[in-house]
């Protein structure tokens, strides 16, 4: 338990646990200390839990009260993967809890009989939050799920030519109003030009059901794809989403779109060897550590944030990162 801290240049244990956040203090104690702690279900009791919690629907889904500018996204499967994620990743939320399956369910019922959930971009392919639902899912106690398997089958269905994966409908070029036309009406699903190469946003957010899994994160598939993902560390994407290589620097927790913390916490479970690529990536994360010992939110030039919410992101991106040191350097 203690390798990994001494690769660092500091130890970010002591902060981590002053920092006053029952949620985090126990991640730290279990997941980096070894230390035995009390059942997780007092978790769900802190107020931070609850207040997610009261605002759950009788249906288990949570309300986007935002402006809703196309009629055919499903905008609370949006926000019920927002919620959803707070609450298995910072509070350890599993079926266990009376709302989980209530949550769960509602994101089935948002999966087609092809596997994959459906309605982000209406009622095209969303394969990047299929794989990321699915990966939250298997964390809150699903991972034996008959519905689960039929995920996973849809994914492994939807890989590029290279063995990565991409968004369908971003394999073709469409003009402007065609796209609108696609993401904002029931048309039929875009198959993907699977000759065009694999996007490393996508594929880092579909890989995480993989790495989530005990059994498909031993698969050739997951370790293919973990391999295409370290090949494009700190490189710019080949689609133009998300397309520049600063949003590899770019941190948020609980995990959300790609980038270099994400991904290592995937590979890091498929595969902890330190080949290159991943040598340069945790050189990269010793390099940057802060004088507090904590990692920053973002690396991309601008006007550093000070606030509350920013302190607390800090907090959840330090453990992350320090459970990829454990994984790899034990």
């Amino acid at each position: 338990m203690e390798t990994w801290r001494k690769q660092l240049k500091l130890d970010p244990v002591p902060t981590l646990l002053s920092s006053g956040d029952e949620a985090l203090k126990y991640f730290v104690r279990r997941d980096l200390l070894g230390e035995r702690v009390e059942t997780i279900q007092h978790l769900w009791q802190l107020p931070e839990a609850q207040r997610i919690l009261r605002r759950q629907q009788p249906d288990g889904s949570w309300l986007n009260r935002g402006k809703k500018k196309h009629k055919d996204i499903n905008y609370s499967l949006i926000e019920t993967w927002k919620q959803f994620r707070f609450l298995v990743e910072k509070y350890g939320v599993s079926r266990d809890d009376p709302s989980t399956p209530k949550a769960a369910e509602f994101l089935f019922s948002c999966q087609t009989e092809e596997g994959d959930i459906r309605g982000f971009l209406a009622n095209q392919y969303a394969t990047y939050y299929t794989g990321a639902i699915m990966a939250l899912l298997i964390k809150a106690g699903y991972e034996d799920d008959p519905r689960m398997e039929r995920g996973f089958q849809w994914l492994l269905s939807m890989r590029q030519d290279d063995m990565g994966w991409s968004v369908p409908i971003i394999t073709h070029v469409f003009d402007r109003e065609t796209m609108y036309k696609l993401t904002s009406q029931y048309a039929e699903p875009v198959e993907p030009d699977r000759s065009k190469q694999f996007s490393h946003n996508w594929t880092g957010m579909v890989l995480r059901a993989f790495a989530a899994h005990s059994r498909y994160r031993k698969s050739e598939a997951a370790k293919t794809a973990a391999n295409l993902l370290k090949s494009r560390f700190f490189q710019p994407d080949c689609y133009t989403s998300y397309q520049a290589a600063s949003y590899w620097v770019k941190f948020q927790y609980p995990f959300w779109w790609n980038n270099l913390v994400a991904a290592l916490d995937s590979v890091s479970l498929i595969d902890p060897s330190r080949d290159e690529a991943m040598e340069n990536a945790l050189n990269w994360l010793i390099d940057h550590q802060e004088e507090d010992g904590l990692w920053r939110t973002s690396y991309v030039e601008g006007k550093r944030r000070d606030d509350a919410k920013t302190r607390d992101m800090r907090l959840w991106v330090s453990l992350a990162i320090c459970r990829v040191f454990s994984r790899v350097c034990e």
